[in-house]
């Protein structure tokens, strides 16, 4: 006993710890041994394939090498040994080179009597097999599908769906029928695999794809995974289609809810709940057999079961209401993550009386949960935040003690954007809120955090009653931080002069202490702020400090290259008014779930090209294009032309020029037996515009969508809106369906026609959004000279809120300081919207709304353009 206390077990040691690769490699001579010893053949074999695993470098030459050695460990009997050979072979396929030579090896065990030798011969010849030999080896194939033995079958269904994805999918499409043959099989996993490659096969197909899924719903399958992926097609078709849930596949959802297997269940209940446009009343029986899971002894199950209602309770908090008893039953459980949820599903239900007590619970153990369960509860109390705006203040001073804990970037970063969120939510917390992020900045080790922190203060500190008390913070920064924290605690200071005249001498002092910094970016800021500070002036103060520069980067870079690469360049002043406006901050950013990758390191490297920058890349790289200038917008959302089942599926992408409008067609040709070419889309344009040119495309295939675009000249100045009328025109010709290739008995083709629907162009395609942070300053700056009032009466709308989102709807401005935000209780409201016209004519709108029987609003557009003025304040009224 005690010899062994000091020592580890056997089992506890790793026999391939600090493998040496050349070691190793010496050690596969004995593959070449006359007379092999299969014992330590495998031993060695083992060694290659961990070495593999681990992620091990190996040079074409090495893997050649080794695996001619291997190959000769086909004359061993030893079944151990023959199932690592096929082991061996499938993983050095892709970085070997002559693999094929193994081919008549591994036909024969594939086709002979050893099952034991079959199914892993089958994955191992598919794996070095390409498009070329695939067809030797049909035959062989087919029979392995319907083959009894279900190993073999299995590998034969999986390996057809691996060859399938890797760019054979019309040899396998010819294996249908024994597809079809092995779904209908006793074998739980042969029908899984069977589903599975059959709906890879027909996916591209929605009409088979509806006919497999209604087929196989009304037939009884034995596999639990075939059921599951079965739920997972349904509803994929459910969505496709945008079928309602009195449909029949919604029908069979509701049945696998009653299934025998808890796999199935789940998977029936989280489908549901999943589903769009679904109502509370739906999604009922799904709940119900969640909240059966929550008392489960499976830890498995009540994790599952608590997530999905905590995702149901964001949208339906009304219906997880029914299972609060069983979640509080869970807050004690063992598993921490469970309790996390489950008091997290709580707080989007609960009452706004027990929210104090749900946070006392979880600060309890708040330091036992890793960084992603804290990132949920972190969500969970943002979601709070619009349902109870009297407990603000007690969410905001737990989440300052949770940002005072240790924790990582993600967990920081949430919490900052919760604080900033609550303060954006309700204005009477603001100040408690940058009080808490002033205290985070002083020990916070997290530059990005510190940057965006101090840009918050810099927009929201001025606005506050004493805007003084934050300077203290704000400098601490420029003394004791990094480069980069200084040049925005630099700014945020400014922002302070600018925008309060009594602190502006003291700003100056600060920013002359700058001036000896010793980074570039440092002083140059305070000498640029300085300067405009020390002239008094409101419109200085606005353009380079309050409101900044709202370009593109992406763009100003491809615009400045355009510019010096242009021989004349030096003989006039480069416009900055051909820069494309940065929409970054404007533009919806998906919340990122828990496990997906973060996209923060790689915007640290460099500038995120937005969607535009990418369509204005696309655009000039086509001759005709480039010649209209700098792109000043494209829609974000595409414009439906034709039904998703239509033979031609068109949608339409506007992109806006200083005098064009560019209409960017996508065609899809639906039909396998048809090859497109010449297609464009003939434009009837109202009055006002000109269709100049058609770009058409030369050739469209089957299922690949291709581009094509129609330039329209703006005649005049106030040529804003109007609707086109539009035809796909295209010559037809016929081709094999299964390989694409023309048919030469039907000569050139013939023309042809489809009519689309109209498309129409609307103010907001010809406004830019741009925030300006202090829009009184923007407002006086443009003055009266052009301004234009309109008052009118909104008959159709029902109260304020409804009519501020249709007029942002309409106008695509960008609502500036929260007006957007309407207090539901107020008769009254003021609107304050910020935009660039196409041209680079700043735009500004003051919408006054007052509700009595009907809602009624006073416009008032000011910009230095009036017939700017005139265009939007026409288009609202």
């Amino acid at each position: 006993m005690n010899f062994m206390k000091g020592e580890k077990k056997e089992d506890d040691i790793d026999h391939y710890a600090n493998l040496d690769k050349s070691t190793v490699f010496q050690d596969t001579r004995c593959f070449n041994d006359n007379v092999l010893n299969p014992k330590k053949c495998i031993g060695v074999l083992t060694k290659v394939m961990y070495l593999l695993n681990q992620g091990g470098s190996f040079t074409t030459t090495e893997a050649t090498e080794v695996f001619f050695a291997v190959t000769k460990l086909w004359q061993s009997n030893d079944i151990t040994l023959r199932r690592l050979v096929y082991s061996a072979v499938r993983s050095m396929a892709g970085i070997s080179q002559d693999v094929i030579i193994v081919t008549s090896s591994l036909t024969k065990d594939m086709t002979g009597k050893e099952d034991l030798y079959r199914a892993p011969a089958i994955r191992a010849l598919c794996a070095i097999t390409d498009n070329t030999m695939l067809q030797a080896i049909e035959r062989y194939m087919k029979q392995a599908i319907v083959d009894k033995n279900p190993s073999v079958a299995s590998a034969a269904l999986v390996s057809s769906l691996h060859i399938s994805q890797k760019g054979s999918n019309e040899i396998v499409k010819r294996w249908v029928n024994e597809t079809q043959e092995a779904l209908s099989s006793d074998n739980a996993m042969i029908q899984y695999h069977a589903l599975g490659l059959l709906y890879h096969i027909r996916k591209h197909d929605r009409l088979a794809v509806t006919k497999l899924v209604t087929k196989q719903t009304k037939s009884a399958m034995r596999s639990p995974f075939g059921y599951c992926l079965l739920i997972r097609i349904a509803c994929k078709v459910l969505v496709n289609e945008e079928r309602s849930t009195d449909s029949s596949l919604y029908d069979y959802l509701e049945t696998c809810l009653r299934h025998k297997s808890e796999m199935v269940v789940y998977e029936a209940a989280r489908a549901i709940v999943n589903l769009k446009n679904v109502t509370a009343r739906e999604i009922q029986p799904a709940v119900s057999m969640l909240q059966l899971f929550l008392g489960s002894p499976k830890p498995t199950l009540r994790y599952a079961a608590v997530k999905t209602l905590s995702h149901v309770a964001t949208i339906h908090p009304s219906v997880v209401t029914t299972c609060n008893m069983d979640l509080e039953s869970l807050i004690t459980d063992k598993n921490r993550s469970i309790a996390t949820l489950a008091i997290t599903t709580l707080l989007k239900t609960g009452s706004e009386s027990s929210i104090e007590r749900l946070m006392k619970q979880i600060s309890s153990f708040m330091s036992e949960i890793s960084d992603e369960f804290k990132i949920v509860v972190v969500e969970a109390i943002q979601t709070l935040c619009p349902k109870f705006p009297r407990k603000h203040n007690s969410l905001m001073s737990f989440l300052a003690v949770m940002l005072r804990e240790e924790g990582g970037y993600e967990y920081k970063r949430t919490i900052v954007s919760t604080i900033i969120t609550i303060i954006d939510e309700n204005p009477d917390v603001k100040e408690s809120g940058l009080a808490h992020l002033c205290e985070f900045i002083e020990d916070c080790e997290h530059n990005e955090l510190a940057i965006k922190i101090l840009s918050l203060l810099g927009n929201e500190g001025p606005m506050t009653p004493n805007p003084s008390k934050y300077i203290r913070f704000i400098y601490n920064r420029v003394i004791l931080e990094a480069a980069p924290v200084r040049a925005a605690a630099v700014t945020a200071l400014a922002k302070f002069g600018a925008a309060c005249e009594s602190l502006s001498n003291s700003i100056l002092v600060l920013l002359d202490r700058c001036l000896m910094d010793s980074d570039d970016e440092v002083r140059d800021r305070a000498v640029l702020y300085q300067t405009v500070l020390r002239q008094k002036q409101n419109g200085l103060n606005s353009d380079y400090i309050l409101n900044g520069l709202n370009a593109s980067i992406v763009g100003l870079e491809r615009a400045l290259l355009h510019y010096t690469s242009n021989p004349t360049f030096s003989e006039k002043p480069f416009d900055l008014k051909s820069v494309p406006i940065d929409t970054t901050q404007m533009r919806d950013v998906p919340k990122q779930t828990i496990g997906e990758p973060s996209t923060l390191n790689a915007s640290k490297t460099a500038p995120v090209a937005t969607t535009q920058d990418i369509f204005a890349e696309q655009l000039y790289a086509i001759p005709e294009i480039s010649k209209l200038g700098p792109l000043f917008k494209s829609s974000t959302k595409p414009v439906e032309l034709t039904e998703m089942e239509t033979e031609y599926v068109v949608q339409c992408v506007k992109h806006t020029f200083s005098n064009h409008i560019v209409f960017q067609f996508e065609v899809t040709n639906t039909l396998s037996d048809q090859l497109l070419e010449d297609v464009f889309v003939e434009m009837e344009e109202p009055d006002g515009f000109e269709a100049m040119q058609y770009l058409p495309l030369k050739r469209l295939s089957y299922n690949e969508p291709g581009l094509t675009y129609t330039i329209v000249e703006l005649k005049s100045s106030d040529s804003v809106t109007g609707t086109f009328l539009n035809t796909l025109k295209f010559t037809v010709k016929d081709c094999d369906p299964t390989t694409g290739e023309l048919d030469d008995e039907h000569g050139p083709g013939y023309k042809d026609e489809y009519v689309l629907e109209n498309v129409d162009l609307v103010v907001a395609d010809h406004i830019q959004k741009v925030m300006k942070p202090n829009f009184a300053t923007s407002w006086d700056e443009l003055g009266e000279e052009n301004q234009v009032e309109e008052t009118f009466a909104l008959s159709t709308v029902k109260n304020i809120e409804d009519a501020v989102k249709q007029v942002l709807l309409f106008v695509g401005m960008q609502p500036c300081e929260r007006s957007d935000k309407v207090n539901a209780t107020s008769s009254s409201h003021t609107l304050l919207l910020a935009g660039v016209f196409r041209g680079g004519h700043d735009v500004l709108v003051r919408a006054r709304f007052a509700e009595g029987q009907n809602v009624t609003t006073k416009i008032t557009v000011r910009s230095r353009s009036l017939t700017v003025c005139e265009i939007v304040a026409a288009s609202l009224s």
